[in-house]
């Protein structure tokens, strides 16, 4: 069974900094492609970033050059750091993963098969 497990979620500053983790298991995690996902309070779930199996990353413009992404196969693992964040990044965040799609310019538009439960991050002025 296909299970993602996201962590790390709490209270933050803005300015300040904070990881997330996503913790995979059951499946071969190193030939799936991993994305992050936001979903701020009243709005619609957005993609964010991704990760392919090499290693190469996508970011939308908004966390690009404050949110890194980054994987460890040997630990099924998938990371989001997250540096300088702001209010507006306040929400659920969610890690996401299906075997069909890779990382690129619709990955994010997919309805992907296998979701974590969310870790809530807040950001606060």
């Amino acid at each position: 069974e296909v299970q993602l497990q996201a962590s790390g979620g709490g209270l933050v500053q803005a300015g300040g900094s904070l990881r997330l983790s996503c913790v995979a298991s059951g499946f071969s995690f190193d030939e799936y492609e991993i994305g992050w996902f936001h979903q701020a309070p009243g709005k619609r779930r957005e993609g964010i970033s991704c990760i392919s199996r090499t290693g190469g990353t996508d970011y939308i413009d908004s966390v690009k050059g404050r949110f890194t992404i980054a994987r460890d196969n040997a630990k099924s693992t998938v990371y989001l750091q997250m540096n300088s964040p702001k209010p507006e990044d306040t929400g659920v965040y969610y890690c996401a993963t299906d075997e069909r799609y890779s990382c690129g310019r619709y990955y994010f538009h997919y309805e992907l098969d296998y979701w974590g439960q969310g870790t809530q991050v807040t950001v606060s002025s």
